[in-house]
C-alpha cells in the first residue's frame, strides 16, 4: 500500500479484527446503531427527499448508515479502506435486499474520479481515524455538487470528550473497545468548520449528540462539547 495514501494501517487493522460484530446490536458497534437514527434524522432535516439522490458514505465501515440511506431510495456508494468491514457490508446488503455500491478506495482517490458527482456526502465517525483529516474534508468538498450537502460527525477535542468518550465509554462502562479513540485526534468544531469553509463548504447547521448512560438514550441538542454533527452546503 502506498505510503502517500491517507490511511492509518493500525486503525484499519483494529476495525478488521472486529468486523464480524458490525451488525450485532449488542456488540462493539452498539453505540453506532443507537445513534444512527439521529444521524439519518439530521440528514433528512436538510435534504428531506433522498429518492434517486446520488449519495456517498465516506468511511462506511460495515454499512450501518449506508444501508439506512439506501432504504430511503437513494443511489448510495459506500467507501472504506477496510477489506473485512466492506465484506460484511456487502453480505448484509445482500441479505437485506438493499442495493449499495461498495468500494475499497480512499476519499481522495474517489474525488479524483468523481468530481462534483454527488448530491450528498456523509463522513461520520471517520475523521478521527485518519492521519490527515483536512485532506478527507477537501475530498468530500470536491465530490459534492455545487449546492449539495456534506455531513460530518466527529468528537470535539475537549476535556469533557476525554472524560465521556474515553474514560467513561472505554475504560469504565466498556461501551466501546478500549483504544477505539485517541483524544489527540479529536477535532474542535471551529477547526473542522475552518477546513470546510476553506474548501467552499459553508457550515449551515451544527448539533451535538448527547448520551444518557442511565437510560442508554441518545438525542440531538445544543452543545458540541463531545460528539457533534455538522451540515455544510457547497457554495455555488
Amino acid at each position: 500500500m502506498s505510503k502517500s495514501l491517507n490511511v492509518n494501517l493500525e486503525e484499519i487493522e483494529k476495525f478488521e479484527k472486529v468486523a464480524s460484530q458490525w451488525w450485532d446490536l449488542t456488540g462493539d458497534f452498539k453505540p453506532l446503531h443507537q445513534i444512527n437514527p439521529l444521524r439519518r434524522q439530521f440528514i433528512l432535516q436538510h435534504k428531506p427527499d433522498l429518492f434517486d439522490a446520488e449519495v456517498i458514505d465516506v468511511g462506511c465501515g460495515g454499512g450501518i448508515l449506508t444501508e439506512s440511506i439506501a432504504k430511503l431510495g437513494a443511489k448510495v456508494t459506500g467507501i472504506d479502506m477496510g477489506e473485512e468491514p466492506l465484506n460484511v457490508a456487502k453480505l448484509h446488503a445482500l441479505e437485506s435486499g438493499v442495493t449499495v455500491n461498495y468500494e475499497k478506495i480512499t476519499a481522495e482517490e474517489k474525488a479524483r474520479a468523481c468530481a462534483e458527482h454527488f448530491d450528498v456526502v456523509t463522513c461520520m465517525e471517520m475523521l478521527e481515524h485518519v492521519p490527515d483529516p483536512a485532506s478527507v474534508i477537501k475530498a468530500c468538498a470536491d465530490m459534492v455538487k455545487p449546492g449539495g450537502y456534506v455531513f460530518f460527525s466527529t468528537l470535539n477535542k475537549s476535556t469533557k470528550s476525554y472524560l465521556l468518550a474515553i474514560l467513561a465509554a472505554e475504560k469504565i462502562l466498556k461501551l466501546v473497545p478500549d483504544g477505539t479513540h485517541d483524544h489527540n485526534k479529536f477535532i474542535k468544531p471551529s477547526t473542522l468548520i475552518e477546513w470546510a469553509e476553506s474548501n467552499s463548504l459553508k457550515c449551515i447547521d451544527a448539533t451535538g449528540i448527547h448520551y444518557n448512560p442511565l437510560t442508554e438514550n441518545h438525542k440531538l441538542g445544543p452543545g458540541l462539547d463531545v460528539n457533534y454533527l455538522l451540515c455544510c452546503q457547497k457554495v455555488r
